[in-house]
């Protein structure tokens, strides 16, 4: 796929898709390919298998290779397929080119997660990953407030398939800059924190954003999309009037519910099991009901 194909299904609503646990803890297929169904047959055209709301870091190598291939599967061509890879080098590149094997497009490289990183090391780290596949696009997960634009630059530089960022610090104004200081049309810019900054964000170029909360109404994260295209910010401050409840209870204390509340919401649909993994937890019953009652108001 042409790289300009892959910045296009970047300016665009890029879900993030839940995994879903059985009784037995194990990943359950069945539901997870009628969440894709859902998600592709309710307008979205870019999917982000193995992402943080996909409880990236709590499944096992085997599992993400089995997420990634029934995302392509079930995408069939409808989609953009975006993969999460992350961990060491030799782990990420094994990941990146099982990406390349199932049909995938692009890969997410998730922020390292070593406690020592140097600027030049993460140039290095995501060096290292893009010219492993240069066939596929690829997507740093920025969410260190202290990586400087120039790296971002000196990285596009040596890497042409690197197309795209995810840019997950939240202040607008460091987006901005960054954004400048390492190209601002040099890469497509995706609203690393979704809904609730994706308004202050395009305002200042970012194209796309990323989404869990797609996962329980396409159609009101697609409503945003269309608004901020069009350069509508009173009709995209209504939905983020509507979902900011729900996205103010996904942030609190630290995110530790972010994946907790969109899978709570899906089982009140009756679309998946509230199951989650260590070190998350599932909400307590006396939360259950405020979420319930919050998508019981929106468009599904």
């Amino acid at each position: 796929m042409e790289f300009e194909t892959l910045r296009t299904a970047l300016a665009d609503v890029v879900a993030i898709p839940v995994t879903p646990f059985a009784e037995d803890g194990s990943v359950d297929t069945a539901a997870h390919r009628a969440l894709l169904r859902r998600l592709l047959d309710g307008g979205v055209r870019t999917l982000t298998p193995n992402g943080n709301t996909g409880e990236f870091y709590a499944l096992t190598p085997e599992e993400r290779r089995a997420v990634t291939e029934a995302t392509v599967e079930e995408a069939g061509g409808r989609a953009v397929i975006l993969v999460g890879v992350g961990h060491d080098v030799p782990t990420a590149v094994e990941a990146a080119r099982h990406a390349h094997a199932t049909g995938a497009d692009m890969v997410m490289v998730h922020q390292p997660v070593h406690p020592y990183v140097s600027e030049s090391g993460w140039v290095d780290y995501h060096r290292a990953i893009a010219e492993a596949v240069p066939e596929l696009g690829v997507v740093p997960y920025i969410r260190n407030p202290l990586l400087g634009g120039a790296r971002l630059a000196e990285l596009g530089a040596a890497c042409p398939n690197v197309v795209g960022v995810k840019y997950a610090v939240p202040d607008a104004a460091r987006f901005a800059g960054f954004a400048r200081d390492a190209g601002l049309d040099r890469f497509v810019w995706v609203a690393g924190l979704a809904e609730p900054y994706a308004p202050a964000y395009f305002a200042s170029g970012a194209t796309g954003f990323t989404s869990g909360l797609v996962n329980v109404s396409p159609g009101l994260s697609l409503e945003m999309l269309h608004a901020l295209r069009a350069g509508d910010y009173p009709t995209a401050m209504k939905v983020w009037e509507r979902i900011r409840r729900f996205e103010e209870l996904r942030a609190a204390n630290g995110s530790a519910d972010n994946v907790t509340v969109v899978k709570e919401a899906l089982a009140s649909l009756g679309l998946c099991r509230r199951a989650i993994r260590p070190p998350s937890r599932e909400l307590p019953e006396a939360a259950r009901a405020e979420v319930a009652a919050i998508v019981g108001g929106w468009p599904i």
